[in-house]
């Protein structure tokens, strides 16, 4: 079937490697690709995400909603679901684990989409399982990693530039400020 990604105009260049990134996890576990969409967002949405469905207040790197896990015969049908990844967890955690913004943002798709699989890491072994079973696919999907490594620094490059020229308009329509009040606005915004 298919995967649509959502992404910024920037991010356009993700959208082929993500697709194919999905369809190689599914392959993988022996399954069929039903519809399956990914949103490439920020902290803020997966925080909202995070506290609405599973009552915790904080932001998290991806959230997986799998439309048929309480079927039954789930691990026989196509897959389909939707996965949604914060790409403000993707640069710190590659950061903070020394790997590339793509090799990270890859590990979230597929981690993300063997949860859509059926897999969980609620326990120890399953845990370990799960992550031995991504890091085997991250090796299988070196080719679209390196896509996306090549992808990424442009899309950010994109997003940056946009943001600082929004702040530098946004800083230039504003009026001067006189007097202590103006004084404490100041102050109070560094």
């Amino acid at each position: 079937m298919s995967v649509a990604v959502t992404a910024l105009p920037s991010q356009s260049s993700l959208v082929a490697p993500l697709r194919a990134l999905v369809a190689l996890v599914v392959k993988s576990e022996k399954r069929k690709l039903g519809e399956v969409a990914v949103v490439l967002t920020d902290d803020s949405a997966l925080r909202i995400l995070n506290r609405e469905w599973r009552g915790i207040d904080r932001a998290t790197d991806v959230i997986s909603f799998a439309y048929d896990e309480d079927e039954p015969d789930a691990h026989k049908l196509p897959v389909h679901g939707d996965l949604v990844v914060s790409m403000d967890r993707v640069i710190e955690q590659a950061e903070r684990f020394r790997v590339s913004e793509g090799a990270e943002l890859a590990r979230l798709i597929i981690h993300g989409t063997l949860h859509l699989c059926g897999h969980d890491h609620m326990e120890l072994r399953e845990r370990t399982e799960m992550r031995a079973h991504e890091d085997l696919l991250l090796g299988n999907a070196s080719t679209v990693v390196k896509k996306l490594e090549r992808a990424l620094p442009v899309a950010r490059k994109r997003v940056v530039r946009k943001k600082a020229s929004k702040k530098a308009s946004k800083k230039a329509s504003r009026k001067p400020a006189s007097g202590k009040k103006a004084a404490r606005k100041r102050t109070a915004k560094r």
